[in-house]
């Protein structure tokens, strides 16, 4: 039954690629190939390939050791780090990349972008990592460190060992995520291929040209995921080793406590006090003038009903496929879960495209209305819900489960009261964080919103993209507000808030 009904979640989340499929193969392989090998995709290839690493590697380096600091060091004030730390995942990457292109005078180009990606991406990293580790056995450490080995050398052989799952996960969402990206390289103006797809799309003069920049892009996707998978399966060697749930010993930082204060400071001035100050500038500078409080409430209504709905249907189709892969491993467990990564890094305008046509030619009835872009959101964050899910139920003992089923309950019966109530935890941080993501998204809002429907990511994007400023600044404020409700949600269910 979980296969069955994985099967289907993969194919509601595959219809784009075979949108995809079925457009580019219109044009023929001779015009394919000329789209393909041409010197303007390799360099879109290199410079996306480029960012990625450089953004993936940065959130790494950050989301780590702040995780670190934060769940195995005596620093002060834990809990407001905590919660300033993973903040920056409710601020969206076009509303980063506005306010520092309206700060910082001729802000544009690939390390700007790398930047404001890094800030704003480096949580996916440090919420996996900060549980990983508040739930990992110190007694590998303890025997470490009792055979001679130093704090550093402990925590580069044995820490960072037994969280290698966490970093590896979060590290694909960071790197697919960047892959995705619209918002921020098209603010500091960085040709990749989402910029170059959206255009092509967005303008109309070429869309067999984007159709072919897609299918490009979901080669890369497969080729990243693919490695994380090898990577992943040399790793698996280094399991979380089962103990009596002792808490580590926290470290202690001596003369580095204040240096290390300085630095989370530091990353919580640019990932934060940057876009709190060009906000407030913007909301008191008055340029232009801000639109009426009631097309501001009407968008923060509409934002919340078409996300709620996202992060429904999504947690809906993902359930399955996370309780498949954590009950029942094997290799067409870990298919089904690497094929909802496939449409992960594809832009939102691709996949609002896709289900344009979905809705025109296969159901005209969902065509216009909430659910068409509430399916979008399940198609683009899909992993987000699978992983949460997974991760739930592979903490949760399934002895359980048999217990109950030995006691004679069918399997709908010990899904409802046994299984579903083991993994509640992990479904709610899952909402949540699909919830949040679906606030922030824009280009398939733009594409599949029902006509007069605006959110606060659009009206958002409608005043920037004309350098209203200040008219935008009461729609980015009260954004990175609502979403901010769910990233301390995540916050305290990870522990970054204890």
């Amino acid at each position: 039954m979980l296969l069955a009904a994985s099967t289907a979640a993969v194919g509601v989340a595959m219809l784009p690629l075979v949108y995809l499929a079925v457009r580019t193969g219109e044009a023929g392989w001779p015009r394919i190939a000329d789209e393909v090998f041409t010197s303007r995709v390799a360099v879109l290839a290199g410079r996306s390939l480029a960012l990625a690493a450089v953004v993936t590697i940065a959130c790494v380096v950050v989301g780590v050791g702040v995780a670190f600091l934060l769940v195995r060091t005596d620093l002060p004030g834990r809990r407001v780090f905590g919660v300033l730390a993973a903040l920056p995942l409710a601020v969206p990457t076009y509303v980063a990349g506005f306010a520092w292109v309206s700060t910082v005078d001729d802000f544009e180009g690939f390390w700007p972008a790398a930047l404001v990606l890094t800030l704003c991406s480096y949580p996916y990293v440090l919420l996996p990592v900060t549980a990983a580790l508040a739930g990992a056995d110190p007694a590998q450490e303890e025997v470490a460190r009792s055979l001679g080995r130093g704090q550093w050398r402990t925590f580069t052989s044995v820490t960072l060992h037994q969280v290698r799952p966490a970093v590896t996960a979060g590290g694909l969402l960071v790197a697919l995520y960047v892959l995705s990206d619209f918002g921020a390289v098209s603010i500091v103006r960085l040709d990749t291929f989402t910029r170059a797809i959206f255009t092509a799309f967005n303008l109309g003069f070429d869309r067999t040209g984007a159709l072919v920049l897609s299918n490009v892009l979901v080669v890369l996707t497969a080729l990243i995921i693919a490695g994380e998978l090898a990577t992943r399966a040399r790793g698996a060697r280094y399991s979380r080793s089962g103990g009596a749930g002792r808490p580590p010993t926290r470290l202690r930082l001596r003369a580095a406590r204040w240096p290390a204060t300085l630095a989370l400071c530091g990353v919580a001035v640019l990932a934060l006090g940057v876009p709190a100050a060009s906000l407030v500038r913007w909301l008191a500078a008055g340029v232009s003038r801000p639109g009426p409080w009631g097309e501001l409430v009407v968008a923060a209504g509409n934002s919340l009903l078409v996300s709620l709905a996202g992060a429904a249907l999504t947690m809906l189709l993902g359930l399955p496929v996370g309780l498949l892969t954590a009950r029942a491993p094997g290799p067409l467990a870990t298919l089904l879960d690497r094929l909802t990564y496939a449409t992960h890094a594809l832009p939102g305008v691709v996949i609002g495209l896709s289900l344009v046509f979905f809705g025109i030619n296969v159901a005209y009835s969902l065509y216009q209305t909430v659910w068409l872009l509430a399916l979008a959101y399940a198609a683009l964050f899909l992993p987000l819900a699978v992983g949460a899910v997974a991760g739930a139920a592979l903490q949760s003992p399934p002895s359980l489960e048999e217990v109950a089923r030995s006691l004679g309950r069918g399997p709908f019966a010990v899904l409802r009261t046994v299984t579903l109530p083991l993994t509640l935890p992990g479904i709610g941080a899952g909402a949540a964080l699909v919830f949040l993501t679906c606030v922030k998204e824009l280009p398939a809002t733009l594409l599949l919103r029902p006509t007069g429907m605006d959110t606060l990511a659009t009206e958002l994007w409608t005043h920037t993209s004309t350098a209203a400023y200040a008219a935008a600044a009461p729609y980015a404020a009260l954004l990175v507000v609502v979403a901010a409700v769910p990233t301390w949600l995540l916050a305290t269910r990870t522990g970054l808030a204890t």
